[in-house]
């Protein structure tokens, strides 16, 4: 799986934020709705953003590999009662349970693989009205240019200057 992008569904009562990924050989894609820190850790790595200190995400791989171990890949394992499942796997093959955001968010900093079981996509995959320009753009988003890099870099942090964490919590004023 490729990692789509993150987007807020604005229309949705909560404003959802998704995570999306995308088939490498194939045309359907995941969408995962996660919460906002969650998307902050994907985003900030997918638009290359350096963190002034590490986050957990970055703590989890580092100490990982201090254990003298590596990250082999991530895999969406289940679809439980409308969560996704999903574990991290070392190279010596233990199995780490996690969620398909926090997995998603590693992966990236680990620069592994994310992985899909065909039963997670096969009950959740859509097919996205995406042409082809708009997903060769978002694919080479790890080789833009100086400039478009700095673009969007700067497109997210005023994303972030401007987004209030009252955005994303329910009614009640809960975080979802």
């Amino acid at each position: 799986m490729r990692l789509l992008g993150v987007r807020v569904r604005l229309n949705a009562p909560d404003h959802e934020v998704l995570v999306i990924l995308d088939e490498d050989s194939g045309e359907r894609s995941l969408p995962i709705v996660i919460g906002p820190h969650e998307a902050v850790a994907i985003a900030t790595v997918q638009a290359g953003m350096p963190m002034p200190r590490p986050g957990t995400h970055d703590l989890l791989v580092a100490c990982v590999d201090a254990a003298g171990s590596k990250i082999r890949q991530v895999e969406i394992t289940e679809l439980r009662e409308g969560t996704f499942v999903a574990e991290v796997v070392l190279e010596n093959g233990a199995r780490v349970d996690s969620r398909a955001s926090d997995a998603i968010a590693v992966a990236l900093r680990a620069r592994v693989e994310v992985w899909c079981a065909d039963a997670v996509l096969d009950d959740a995959a859509v097919v996205l009205d995406v042409d082809e320009d708009d997903r060769e753009h978002v694919h080479l988003a790890g080789t833009l240019a100086d400039e478009e890099a700095d673009a969007r870099v700067a497109e997210f942090r005023e994303f972030l200057d401007t987004i209030d964490p009252e955005d994303f919590s329910d009614q009640d004023g809960a975080e979802s």
